[in-house]
């Protein structure tokens, strides 16, 4: 608990995803999205954005972090502490955390920051009316986009819903999506 995660961001990121903020597990083995029941890792195949699943379950090897970076994908989070849960962040940290976000993005700003959950920019930004998508606010000058959490909690998000949403946002920030998989 309250251990944190480093970002994952190279110099010609287009497209930064933001999650709430790292789990335990994904603290003890230093990688992202690291439980298998999370499904960020196959939406982005799913999506075109990989071209393949990063199995980040016991942390993530060299190779899948060179790919994601030449990809122009970046990941952070919106609040750095790790918990068990989401709902362990209290109101005030996502807004210490949105506008934290915002000086990081200022620092080296992608071409579309795509923040993984309504929950947390309703509360973080103070969007209370919110809908997924692109928003009308913007984020150190970037265009700010709102996609369905990943977390196999979130089961109305279909696969195929957040393949569609994250293909969106990764279109808007200039990545070239590969097909989608068959």
């Amino acid at each position: 608990r309250g251990g944190t995660l480093p970002d994952l961001i190279g110099p010609g990121t287009r497209l930064l995803f933001v999650g709430f903020n790292p789990g335990l597990r994904s603290v003890a083995v230093q990688a992202p999205f690291s439980l298998r029941s999370n499904r960020f890792w196959s939406t982005l195949y799913r999506a075109g954005i990989l071209d393949r699943v990063v199995d980040a379950s016991e942390g993530m090897d060299a190779a899948d972090r060179a790919h994601i970076i030449a990809r122009g994908v970046g990941l952070t989070s919106l609040v750095r502490r790790a918990t068990a849960r989401a709902d362990e962040l209290s109101p005030a940290e996502l807004v210490a955390g949105a506008r934290d976000l915002e000086r990081r993005v200022s620092g080296a700003p992608p071409r579309v920051v795509a923040i993984l959950g309504i929950t947390a920019y309703r509360i973080g930004f103070g969007v209370k009316d919110a809908v997924p998508g692109e928003q009308s606010a913007r984020i150190a000058g970037v265009p700010l986009w709102v996609v369905p959490n990943p977390s196999g909690l979130n089961a109305h998000a279909t696969p195929a819903l957040l393949a569609s949403a994250y293909r969106a946002a990764a279109v808007a920030a200039g990545i070239e999506v590969l097909p989608e998989p068959h």
